[in-house]
């Protein structure tokens, strides 16, 4: 696939090949991109990541990852900021976005894009803040344990639940990445929740962070945070959830980064007061 704008430039699919260079802008804007999430992401739609270029040197990245057919997500947006202001990322992004066809789109835009978003079609749904800070010392709770194996059918249900598209392939390679802890939460048979933990550019991201109880969050975080007391730790949450706003700030962390989740249509119906935690600035 490629898009023919002036002075040579090209839009192509990416490779995981190409992830050094999309994550190392990324990590460049701040926005703290985890070490192992490359494979993860490819999994999911490996035709959903795209990179511009002029003579073959890369200039602008998007991603617009499919899942199922109903639903896309866009992330990844960035030009090199030398190059910024000649409409390369306007064409990077008309490229990449005809990959998700009819599918309702969502993202998770910076402040200073989301007037370009509007006038995209995309719609408010809620704000999302990053709370950063040093973990607290914490023991491990009880009913709290390392997933394992046999809990990946539970935990792709519950995550499904929670989200507006089932992501079985990109949970596959997410939860055991490099790097990546995953913890799960019970009440008997029943999974109450499940988060993960994973090393970034910066300091330590925890997402998702999905649970039934305000309870079963807390618990879930001291989980994650038990190992790491005093290391930086991320955690972005989305502005609704009164309850994880109140457990981060509980934690110590305070807001340092501001996105807000915009879509261009309806998405399906999904437990969004269990999201303590989103997954992943990227792929949502």
């Amino acid at each position: 696939m490629t898009s023919p704008a002036p002075q040579e430039f090209t839009v192509t699919q990416a490779t995981l090949d190409d992830w050094p260079v999309i994550s190392g802008w990324a990590a460049a804007e701040g926005w703290n991109p985890g070490l192992s999430d490359g494979p993860a992401f490819f999994a999911q739609d490996p035709e959903g990541f795209f990179l511009g270029r002029i003579d073959g040197e890369p200039v602008s990245a998007i991603s617009v990852v499919n899942y199922g057919t109903d639903y896309a997500f866009l992330g990844c947006y960035l030009v090199r900021p030398d190059l910024r202001g000649h409409g390369y990322g306007l064409t990077t992004w008309k490229t990449a976005l005809a990959h998700a066809e009819e599918r309702t789109v969502g993202l998770d835009g910076v402040v200073d894009q989301q007037d370009n978003y509007r006038r995209s079609g995309f719609e408010l749904a809620h704000r999302t803040a990053r709370y950063t800070g040093p973990a607290p010392a914490a023991e491990p709770p009880l009913g709290v344990r390392h997933a394992q194996p046999g809990d990946l059918d539970a935990i792709t249900r519950y995550d499904g639940a929670c989200t507006p598209a089932d992501r079985p392939r990109f949970l596959a390679e997410w939860l055991t990445a490099p790097g990546h802890h995953t913890y799960v939460r019970h009440e008997g048979e029943h999974l109450t929740g499940y988060g993960v933990i994973r090393p970034g550019a910066d300091c330590l991201r925890i997402g998702p962070l999905f649970a039934d109880t305000p309870e079963d969050a807390r618990a879930l975080f001291a989980a994650l945070t038990a190992d790491h007391a005093g290391r930086q730790i991320a955690i972005d949450v989305p502005e609704p959830n009164e309850a994880g706003v109140e457990m981060a700030l509980a934690a110590g962390l305070t807001p340092s980064f501001e996105t807000a989740r915009m879509y261009t249509g309806p998405v399906r119906e999904h437990a969004a007061e269990r999201v303590f935690g989103i997954s992943t600035l990227e792929l949502g």
